[in-house]
C-alpha cells in the first residue's frame, strides 16, 4: 500500500506506512486475499479519495463510515457508486437535499467524482469490507489512518468545510479546531434518519457561503447529467 498517486499525501502521511498498525492491517488484508475473500473497493481504489483530492486542494470533508459491499458499487469515494450502478438510498437523500438547498437538478446516476476533483474529499472512516459483509474491516486499523488524514487537513489546511452527518462522524470529527475550520454538523441521511433532521440542514449553501467569505472558490454541487 502505497500513496505514489496522492504525491501531496504522501509527504504528509509516508510515515504512518511504518508504523505497527498499518503493518497489522496489510498482514490482515493480505490473509482476506489468500482466502479469496472478496474485498471492495479494488485494491487499486482503496486510496482514491486521497489520489482525488490532493492535500492542498481541500475545500470541504465528506465522511462516511464504510465502503458499499454490494458489487460494482464502491471505487473509493464515500456515498459515490460507479456509472451504471443504482443510487443508494442515502445518496438518494442527499440528492433531494441539495435540490431544496441549491437548486441542483437530479441526475440519474451516482457518481461523486467531480465534487472530488474540485476539493472535496470524500473519505470514509474504512477504506475497505468484504462482500456483502458491512462493517467487516471495522477495527481492523483503518480508523487510526483516516483519522491521521483528518488531523494532516485540520493542521496543515485553513478554512476547510467539514460535514459531519450522524454520531459516528461526528465523534470522529471531534478532533477539528473550529476556530480554523467550519463544522457543520446532521443526522445522517440514510432513510432511517434523514427526517430528524439531514432534510434542510442546508449544508451545501453553508459551505459555499463560507468558501466564499474566506476567498475561496466554492464547489459547483451540480453533478453532470451523464
Amino acid at each position: 500500500m502505497v500513496l505514489e498517486k496522492a504525491p501531496s499525501w504522501q509527504a504528509k502521511l509516508e510515515q504512518e506506512f511504518e508504523q505497527p498498525y498499518m503493518r497489522t492491517l496489510q498482514a490482515f488484508l493480505r490473509s482476506e486475499q489468500a482466502q479469496n475473500k472478496v474485498i471492495y473497493p479494488l485494491s487499486s481504489n482503496w486510496f482514491h479519495a486521497l489520489e482525488t483530492t490532493p492535500l492542498e486542494q481541500v475545500k470541504v470533508v465528506i465522511l462516511g463510515q464504510d465502503p458499499y459491499h454490494q458489487p460494482g458499487q464502491a471505487h473509493g469515494l464515500c456515498f459515490s457508486v460507479q456509472p451504471g450502478v443504482k443510487i443508494p438510498p442515502s445518496l438518494a437523500n442527499i440528492y433531494q437535499e441539495l435540490a431544496s438547498d441549491v437548486g441542483a437538478e437530479s441526475v440519474k446516476h451516482g457518481y461523486l467524482e467531480s465534487w472530488a476533483t474540485q476539493g472535496v474529499l470524500l473519505l470514509n472512516a474504512v477504506l475497505t469490507v468484504e462482500d456483502s459483509k458491512a462493517n467487516a474491516h471495522q477495527g481492523k486499523g483503518w480508523e487510526i489512518f483516516t483519522d491521521k488524514v483528518i488531523s494532516t487537513i485540520n493542521e496543515h489546511c485553513d478554512h476547510v468545510v467539514f460535514m459531519l452527518w450522524g454520531s459516528y462522524a461526528q465523534k470522529k470529527g471531534a478532533m477539528i479546531d473550529t476556530q480554523k475550520h467550519l463544522v457543520l454538523k446532521a443526522p445522517h441521511p440514510s432513510p432511517l434518519s434523514a427526517y430528524r433532521g439531514f432534510f434542510g440542514c442546508q449544508h451545501f449553501s453553508q459551505a459555499n457561503s463560507y468558501l466564499q467569505q474566506q476567498g475561496r472558490t466554492k464547489i459547483d454541487w451540480q453533478l453532470p447529467k451523464k
